[in-house]
């Protein structure tokens, strides 16, 4: 048996995900939080609660099997987490056995006998096609700020890349003649994504007045949404910079910048787009997570026929 400390395990583990995956360093953290977390409820479950005998380094890889992590399952249950929070962190622990499994330090994963428990998908926020025009057209457009703010929304909805893609974009990502924009997404994966004559218009717009402004040249590369210090503009500042506009236009749905993607996705299923091709646009791995979206189209098909159908 593997007597290897699981805690250097961990930080083994951890490292691949950089090296090999492209991981972010907010997944990696919340990948270790959870870990640490696991350890050290089998430190207490192996050698009792204690100062010292708690200790997450003295477990090994032979300690852990399938009943010490169906007894973890129990732990976060009783201590009342959500059950998208345990999936979450049962989710980690399976990748890290299957890691150690993949590194021989374990011969079969003992967590693949062990069930991940049912949760509920909820259904993604989103905006009326009417809502989504008049927020966009609320956003004045006379200032240099104003202008950077319609571009920002007028590109999110035109092409559903989120909020850290948005931020993410150099001037050289976007090719102006064929109208597309080249996003590097999850896990450092790029894609290429049409956008609208709108949007295109309104980025076009807030470069020329960019320029203007602060005497640059237009076609100097660097990140294409700047914030007042003439940084890269963070994605808290677009979620705040919505909240504000939200405010003003008076819009009685709340909607997150994520929101924004909900509502490209589901306005184009709506007029009859393919879910592989909306999957492919909006750089989702598993064509299950894009899925989510027509329940949104099918809810909302069975309360017109509901309403209208004279024989139900």
């Amino acid at each position: 048996m593997n007597k290897e400390p699981v805690s250097a395990c961990i930080d083994a583990f951890i490292e691949s995900l950089y090296s090999e995956k492209g991981y972010s360093a907010n997944t990696a953290k919340a990948y270790r939080r959870d870990l640490h977390e696991f350890a050290l409820f089998s430190a207490e479950k192996r050698f009792g609660e204690g100062k010292e005998n708690h200790r997450k380094d003295r477990i090994s890889v032979k300690d852990i099997d399938g009943l010490l992590i169906r007894e973890y399952l129990a732990f976060l249950h009783g201590k009342k987490n959500k059950k998208s929070s345990v999936a979450r962190k049962l989710s980690s622990v399976r990748s890290f056995l299957k890691y150690l499994v993949k590194t021989g330090l374990l011969e079969e994963n003992p967590a693949d006998g062990v069930l991940t428990p049912k949760q509920e998908k909820p259904v993604p926020s989103y905006l009326t096609v009417d809502d989504i025009f008049r927020l966009l057209d609320s956003i004045a457009d006379d200032s240099l700020l104003g202008k950077r703010n319609r571009a920002i929304f007028e590109v999110m909805y035109s092409t559903g890349i989120r909020v850290s893609e948005l931020v993410g974009l150099n001037l050289s990502d976007i090719d102006f003649n064929r109208q597309v924009i080249r996003v590097l997404g999850k896990g450092n994966k790029e894609r290429i994504v049409p956008v609208g004559n709108k949007a295109v218009a309104a980025i076009t717009g807030y470069r020329d007045e960019l320029a203007s402004e602060l005497n640059i040249n237009p076609d100097e590369d660097g990140p294409v949404f700047l914030n007042k210090n003439r940084g890269r503009l963070s994605a808290r500042s677009v979620r705040r910079i919505l909240d504000d506009l939200i405010r003003k236009c008076g819009l009685a749905t709340p909607v997150s910048p994520h929101g924004i993607r909900h509502t490209f996705a589901t306005h184009m299923l709506d007029a009859g787009a393919d879910l592989r091709e909306v999957q492919e646009l909006l750089g989702h791995k598993s064509l299950s997570t894009t899925q989510r979206y027509t329940h949104v189209t099918i809810d909302r098909l069975m309360k017109v026929y509901d309403k209208a159908h004279p024989r139900k």
